[in-house]
């Protein structure tokens, strides 16, 4: 195999943004850090428990840092953050995307949060779904999965209304803030199985 065989996903061109009923879906833009920050402040209480980046609140540069440096992964295919923003009054309500990522397998997790004053409208549930298709559409992808924290109830609800099948637990994967070491619940679909590369609509 010569370098020119070796598959580059650079190369791969897909859309920045798309559309469910309720969210316009989208990479990330400069400028977007003030948002950003200002969501996370208000969240920060039901965001802290479970992301890491809620440990201590990030300024607003940190947070301008934080979407530039997403904005190139995005354009570098190395991680792909998608911003939700309510579709009528272009509210930013929480972020999602695809990490992860193995282009060889086209594997993608996808991760989720909605600030506190969107939460319980079920956005999240839809920016999965939409997500999970732009995925199959536009990314071949051959398996999805949702990764949580055992204890993440809320989380691990997206993850079942969504369809999504739970493989297993790892148990004592990681340690939390205040040291207990803690289990991670893996939920995935496949192609095949959950879905094929066809898409509704």
């Amino acid at each position: 195999m010569t370098d020119s065989d070796v598959f580059n996903p650079m190369m791969l061109e897909f859309p920045e943004s798309f559309h469910t009923e309720r969210l316009t879906i989208r990479a990330p833009q400069w400028g977007d850090g003030k948002h950003v920050n200002e969501a996370i402040r208000e969240s920060v209480n039901e965001l802290r428990p479970w992301l890491p980046f809620a440990e201590n609140i990030p300024s607003l540069e940190q947070s301008e840092i934080t979407v530039r440096k997403a904005r190139l992964k995005f354009l570098e295919r190395s991680d792909l953050m998608l911003h939700l923003r309510d579709k009528v009054t272009d509210e930013f309500v929480g972020s999602s995307g695809l990490h992860r990522i193995d282009w060889n397998a086209r594997c993608f997790e996808i991760g989720y949060w909605v600030r506190t004053s969107r939460s319980g409208e079920g956005l999240v549930t839809e920016a999965v779904a939409g997500i999970e298709q732009f995925a199959i559409m536009h990314l071949q992808a051959n398996r999805l999965e949702i990764r949580c924290d055992a204890r993440n109830v809320r989380s691990a609800k997206v993850a079942e209304r969504s369809g999504y099948t739970l493989e297993g637990v790892l148990r004592k994967i990681k340690q939390d803030r205040a040291g207990t070491w803690v289990d991670q619940m893996i939920y995935s679909k496949v192609r095949g199985v959950e879905f094929d590369s066809r898409t509704q609509g």
